[in-house]
């Protein structure tokens, strides 16, 4: 049984949705201000945390970044219906995925179910291949049993949807790999019309591992299809 932290300061969709997950099989804890919220996550085994922006004490992006210094607990960010903002800066600070509010309670469990089924692979391939233990090209190596990246000697710390998002353009390198099929892949779900997910989380890899040894771009957009990770010639 999957153990999440709700962190919401909204004490009866809290309860709602304490109910509704506990039906679908998930041993469900709350936190209704952000430094409660913190606290517990830095000291519990929890598997999700679903963090919505706007609680008291500290909001969700605060809880986010002080989390992301020490812990790589998957995060899927609540945020306001509409507000692409609060979607991309919970991305950038490192949420696994966001949901805007309200949604269906559905939605809400196929989310958490697509994040924990990313968190919890241990190198079987997304798209239904061979399983391998070990990626490597260039400066940069995978570790699909234990989740772990090296590039260029160095350990890179990632999410779960960095490091799938990562593995998927790492096995395709050389290749466009469309934004439809990279969401479908990485994500568990078809790309609608405005998510910028698989923006911020490539624009994430970008910084963390840097351009290849000969200086050029690792992971390349190809405007209006998708993302292409480069080799060195």
């Amino acid at each position: 049984m999957a153990r999440i932290l709700l962190a919401d300061d909204d004490i009866e969709l809290s309860h709602m949705l304490v109910d509704y997950l506990g039906k679908e099989g998930f041993d469900v804890d709350v936190a209704h201000d952000g430094g409660a919220a913190l606290g517990k996550a830095l000291a519990n085994p929890y598997d999700l945390l679903i963090l919505d922006v706007m609680m008291p004490i500290r909001n969700g992006f605060d809880v986010l970044r002080d989390l992301r210094a020490r812990s790589l607990l998957p995060v899927l960010m609540l945020t306001a219906r509409g507000d692409d903002i609060d979607s991309i800066v919970g991305l950038e600070l490192g949420a696994d995925d966001y949901l805007a509010k309200p949604s269906s309670p559905r939605v809400l469990v196929a989310r958490i179910r697509a994040i924990l089924r990313r968190a919890e692979s241990k190198g079987e391939l997304q798209n239904g291949a061979e399983r391998t233990d070990r990626i490597a090209l260039d400066d940069l190596v995978m570790h699909m049993g234990s989740r772990t990246v090296v590039c260029g000697n160095n350990a890179v710390p990632m999410t779960s949807t960095e490091f799938s998002v990562l593995g998927i353009l790492l096995r395709e390198a050389g290749n466009v790999v469309s934004k439809a099929n990279l969401s479908e892949r990485a994500l568990s779900r078809k790309l609608s019309r405005y998510d910028r997910s698989l923006d911020m989380h490539v624009s994430n890899l970008r910084k963390k591992l840097g351009p290849l040894s000969d200086g050029q771009e690792r992971i390349k957009t190809i405007r209006g299809v998708g993302y292409i990770y480069s080799r060195t010639s």
